[in-house]
């Protein structure tokens, strides 16, 4: 290595040997991957190691965990970062024997790491010692086999016997005579779980005790289909069948981030502009569908809220519709930039954007009269629906939910890409860590994307003609080096959505896994329901915005 090299890494190389201190006895081998130092640990010193990095070090935020099997042995990474500084980043990697795949779980570290070890669980079939709940969380308990293993035989047959859908209470075992426990099922189809979710809820009287989340209803393995396309082309196309609803071009980006930093994708300026205008309308077209659909889980307005919200959210998509040439499933990011630029004539076009975030405070301001000024609103969420600081953090809580907690976390700010570092515009916080809270947060991020797309209009009408580049040079083929690791994150509509690659020099990633902000947001419910009454539990489980087809992938 130069001196030049030598200067140019202190940092880097003093934030290895710090946690190589700190993990000194723990530490079996390393690993390179590209965006944080990885640390290979056995694997029943897991708990071990995340505590340490987690009390002693600061990283208290565990992002993602990743799952795989290679010919000779399964392997599990513990994606961890910090809320103070989601850039300070590292990876623990725990390879377990292929005979037997049993590995320490890190829930009793991380709560999180609940639903995402139950998913490594279900799809790859490494087992975790000390899990609380270790079952299939993705697939019916009768699945055979493990999808995403090496051996997995996808042209078996899988029954599911009927004693499978046997009454759960066929049985009645009450406590005492006087017992008033009753179990209820909400969902799978019903209005107020947004989506094919099931939510087995048990009641103490009219107050809620437990509910458990019965997700999979949507499950497509969304990463086996990732895996099985090349990078070039065949992938973009499924980011916006994730959050299906209105978060396309955000989906993409998470994608396009991952595999442009992993192949070293130069994105012109010009495009990362465009990039970040559309991501945004995006993302005040998914908060306008919150809000209306949170007013109507409240108080059930629907010819005005809901209606009034639709309104401004079909707006954002009518713009949508010219930039892209399509309303939901985009399709419009391309690696090393867009498909193509902005739609003619663009003076009519930035008329049409002016106007509709010239609309949005006053829109903002009817809102407020119409939802948060009402009191019945009032009396349904605040002080409803409480997700503590602490415990949002330990769930891996992000986006919305998180900054209603008083979490001060946003990766547009905090890692930024794009076009954000070169904007003015703020992180709407809240400290209510209620029903409340987060719906005031959307509601002022509302405000704060309509500043971002204002500034983007102005920087997109003086850009130069000859200098409008909307891709980079992109190999028609892309071969990643084999076994070269990237994880990263954008700043979804729900909250943190990250794409872990690991490519084996081929055309296709060797493992593709997608961190939803919805699947670790859900896992929140139960403590913010138990001991709630059951429309509490619905407008908390309003409050945290899901989207089945990103929960489920």
């Amino acid at each position: 290595m130069s001196l030049q090299e030598e200067s140019e890494t202190p940092e880097i190389e003093s934030g290895e040997t710090e946690l190589e201190a700190l993990l000194d006895d723990l530490i079996v081998d390393t690993d390179d991957h590209e965006n944080a130092p990885a640390f290979v640990i056995r694997p029943d010193t897991v708990q071990e190691t995340l505590g340490r990095l987690k009390n002693e070090a600061g990283y208290d935020h565990l992002s993602l965990v990743t799952a795989e099997e290679y010919p000779d042995r399964y392997e599990s990474i513990y994606h961890l970062k910090k809320f103070d500084d989601p850039t300070d980043e590292v990876s623990i990697v725990v390879p377990t024997d292929s005979e037997n795949p049993v590995s320490e779980s890190a829930e009793p570290v991380f709560r999180t790491a609940d639903w995402h070890e139950r998913e490594a669980y279900d799809l790859v079939g490494i087992e975790y010692d000390d899990h609380p709940d270790l079952r299939r969380i993705l697939l019916p308990e009768t699945w055979q086999g493990h999808p995403m293993g090496l051996d997995y035989d996808q042209d078996r047959p899988q029954m599911v016997p009927l004693r499978e859908n046997a009454n759960p209470l066929q049985d009645d075992h009450r406590s005492d005579a006087d017992s008033d426990t009753m179990f209820v099922n909400i969902g799978p189809h019903h209005p107020a779980t947004h989506g094919v979710l099931h939510l087995e809820t048990t009641l103490d009287g009219e107050q809620v005790v437990d509910v458990e989340p019965d997700i999979g209803y949507l499950h497509r393995n969304e990463e086996q289909m990732a895996q099985n396309g090349t990078y070039r082309h065949q992938i973009m196309p499924y980011p916006d069948r994730w959050d299906y609803i209105s978060a396309g071009l955000l989906n993409e980006w998470a994608y396009a981030r991952a595999a442009e930093d992993l192949a070293d994708i130069e994105v012109p300026e010009y495009a990362q502009i465009i990039r970040t205008m559309g991501a945004e309308l995006c993302r005040i077209a998914a908060h306008m569908l919150a809000v209306g659909t949170f007013a109507l889980d409240i108080y059930g307005d629907f010819t005005a809220i809901f209606m009034y919200a639709i309104r401004d959210r079909e707006k954002a998509q009518n713009i949508l519709e010219d930039l892209t040439g399509q309303r939901l499933m985009f399709n419009y990011f391309r690696l090393g930039g867009v498909v193509w630029d902005l739609p003619e004539p663009r003076e009519e076009f930035f008329e049409k954007v002016r106007t509709f975030v010239n609309e949005i405070p006053d829109a903002l301001e009817e809102y407020h009269d119409l939802i948060t000024s009402n009191e019945i609103l009032q009396m349904r969420t605040v002080g409803t629906g409480i997700l503590p600081e602490e415990v949002a953090k330990n769930y891996g809580a992000t986006g919305p939910v998180a900054r209603g907690s008083g979490i001060d976390y946003d990766i547009r700010r905090d890692d930024p890409y794009g076009y954000y570092d070169e904007l003015d515009w703020e992180v709407p916080v809240e400290d209510g860590c209620d029903n409340f809270s987060r719906l005031l947060v959307r509601m002022r991020e509302v405000e704060e994307s309509a500043k971002i797309i204002e500034q983007c209009v102005d920087l997109l009408e003086d850009w130069p003609e000859d200098e409008r580049n909307i891709q980079a040079n992109v190999p028609r083929t892309l071969r990643p080096d084999d076994d070269k690791e990237i994880y990263r994150t954008v700043e979804g509509a729900k909250g943190e959505l990250g794409v872990y690659i690991r490519a084996d020099g081929t055309e296709k990633p060797a493992r593709f896994k997608i961190r939803s902000p919805c699947f670790s947001n859900l896992q929140t419910l139960p403590e913010m329901s138990n001991g709630e009454y059951i429309p509490d539990m619905i407008a908390a489980l309003g409050s945290l915005d899901i989207v089945l087809g990103e929960v489920d992938r």
